[in-house]
């Protein structure tokens, strides 16, 4: 067989066939510096070195949309000037019309071209002669663009074929852009995802743990979110009384789960030294007040509960009223003695938030956030409201506390973009029903009938007022000496309020009321420094003037009265003793 005829190909044909190769090359290498690299912005300049390189142009310069698409921002450059960074409006010069027409240009003499930006050149001294210029798109997508400037060699001018070339490249190089920002906007979102399930998981680790079946507090807390605003904690006191407290942080999203777990860190820290609610609500408003957003703000509930005399000292900083739900059945409501934590620097009072003494006697208390009351509870959006939460509440009694919970919180129904607010409900139900209890002690004849510990405030002497009433009542004794009793034990009282503390806002006095033979026994204790019992001493009765008649009053009343040495841990301990004068006489 014949050799086949040699094929000439012409020097002209050769190079365009090089060039082509060497193109494809280039696109090939783009695309795997794209693939392989995390550095959008590296990868972006070396493109435009490569691209500059092989249309022999002077520089190069690549410019991206910003997320308003109102600015044109450039993130890659090459050649005799250095322009990153600059910004012009995105339908400014020949950059900004190439964008905005989605159409590749070649401007073979910029001097005429009105659109032409001549800022950069004033202010280097370099020269634009001609620009050629092609878009950043991906379908319908505009992205930037590629520009470059000057042709080296030859009569300095673009061609056409240099056009198509660079809109090859451009379109290789808008995909590449638009799929590394695909990948970080995933990986933005991963990332989030994780950060808002950790901040779920401390979130969840703030609560308390659910305790034993026969616990008398308990509560649950449904986030509308990831991350919830509300919270609730409860903690055991070392002299057995229980601490607790609910909130609602205003907002929603990561600022108001970061302010609950400051919030809910405060009170657990410093509730188990403040042992009055309404003080530590003071400090913890002073704390958000100087620490939080603006604008910001935190509704709480703050209480001391004691098991062993069923009293509740509430403080309530303008958060939705808590109910009680008595023995009977009824309710009451407390409203909010001030306004929410990070509102007002000063407290209501000096002290701090107002509190009030609420005998359980057998009954229930009840904290909620909004997001209870307005949940919705059938597809119509018919919120659960107050009334509904009383029903249900009325309807459970008897059951466990954390079915009465579970029941009012499985009512409510999600939308359909879930929750319509976070869902949080505490509930403390009083155990030691049927005050005053008795227990006889055979071996001395003494009977307990009632013991409380209270903050030593002047208004929590009602409390113990009420008390000393209904345990005499209790005895059946007759008006006139409960009267003077009564009396007797106000003034002692009041003696540690102003003296044993001084007024100091934390102090506390237990009391303790018993029948012992025919007599009624009254002890007070405190927990201040031990007084020198050899100096007090009423003044002088011919010494006329307001106060200081205390002691008097309290001796001519009492049939004695002494200071007997107190247990450990314990500052004073007075003892009143009373005969029983029944309605029947003499015990």
């Amino acid at each position: 067989m014949p050799n086949a005829p040699a094929v000439t190909i012409s020097e002209p044909a050769a190079e365009d066939a090089r060039r082509f190769h060497a193109n494809l090359e280039l696109l090939a290498e783009m695309s795997r510096d794209f693939a392989a690299s995390r550095d959008l912005d590296v990868t972006l300049l070396k493109a435009v070195g490569h691209i500059t390189d092989s249309v022999d142009a002077e520089g190069g310069a690549l410019f991206l949309l910003d997320e308003a698409q109102e600015n044109l921002r450039c993130h890659a450059c090459v050649g005799a000037t250095e322009i990153t960074g600059l910004v012009i409006a995105a339908d400014k010069g020949i950059v900004g019309r190439v964008v905005q027409n989605n159409l590749g240009e070649i401007v073979r003499d910029v001097s005429k071209d009105p659109s032409f930006f001549g800022g950069v050149d004033e202010k280097t001294g370099y020269t634009t002669k001609s620009i050629l210029c092609a878009p950043l798109t991906v379908k319908d997508e505009r992205i930037g663009a590629i520009e470059l400037i000057n042709k080296r060699g030859g009569d300095g001018l673009f061609s056409p074929g240099d056009l198509h070339f660079l809109e090859a490249l451009a379109a290789s190089a808008a995909l590449a852009i638009l799929n590394a920002r695909q990948a970080d906007a995933l990986l933005e979102q991963e990332r989030i995802k994780r950060e808002l399930e950790l901040a779920r998981e401390i979130q969840s680790s703030l609560l308390p743990r659910a305790g034993d079946a026969d616990a008398p507090i308990a509560g649950v807390n449904l986030p509308a979110r990831e991350v919830s605003g509300d919270f609730f904690d409860h903690f055991p006191l070392k002299d057995g009384r229980i601490c607790f407290c609910l909130g609602d942080v205003s907002g929603k999203g990561m600022n108001a789960a970061l302010l609950m777990a400051k919030t809910a860190s405060l009170y657990r820290c410093l509730g188990k030294a403040i042992l009055s609610p309404g003080r530590l609500l003071g400090l913890v408003n002073r704390e958000i007040c100087e620490t939080a957003a603006r604008g910001m703000f935190v509704t709480m509930v703050a209480g001391i509960y004691d098991p062993r005399t069923g009293v509740v000292t509430l403080s309530n900083a303008g958060h939705e009223p808590p109910l009680v739900l008595t023995s009977d059945g009824g309710f009451e409501a407390f409203e909010a003695g001030g306004p929410p934590l990070g509102i007002l620097a000063d407290p209501p009072t000096k002290e701090g938030y107002p509190e009030a003494a609420i005998e359980l006697k057998g009954g229930s208390l009840w904290v909620f956030t909004d997001g209870v009351t307005e949940g919705y509870v059938d597809d119509a959006g018919t919120e659960l409201g107050a009334e509904g939460v009383r029903g249900i509440l009325l309807e459970t009694r008897g059951r466990a506390l954390k079915d009465r919970l579970d029941a009012v919180v499985g009512v409510l129904k999600p939308g359909e973009s879930g929750m319509r607010d976070d869902v949080t409900l505490l509930g403390l139900v009083d155990t030691a029903a049927g005050r005053p209890t008795t227990t006889s002690s055979p071996a001395t004849g003494a009977e307990s009938i009632m013991s409380m510990r209270l903050p030593a405030k002047a208004d929590r002497l009602r409390v113990i007022r009420h008390a000393v009433r209904a345990a005499l009542d209790y005895l059946d004794c007759e008006h006139e000496m409960t009267e003077q009793v009564i009396l007797a034990v106000d003034e002692a009282c009041q003696n540690v309020v102003r003296h044993a503390y001084g007024g100091r806002a934390d102090g506390e006095i237990a009391v303790e009321l018993r029948r012992d033979g025919g007599d009624f026994v009254v002890e007070l204790q405190d927990f201040a420094a031990p007084v020198d019992v050899g100096a007090i001493r009423g003044r002088d009765l011919d010494d006329i003037r307001p106060g200081g008649l205390g002691v008097h009053l309290i001796r001519e009343i009492m049939d004695d009265v002494q200071f007997v040495t107190p247990p450990a841990g314990v500052g004073n301990l007075l003892q009143l003793r009373k005969r029983l004068y029944t309605k029947a006489g003499a015990s």
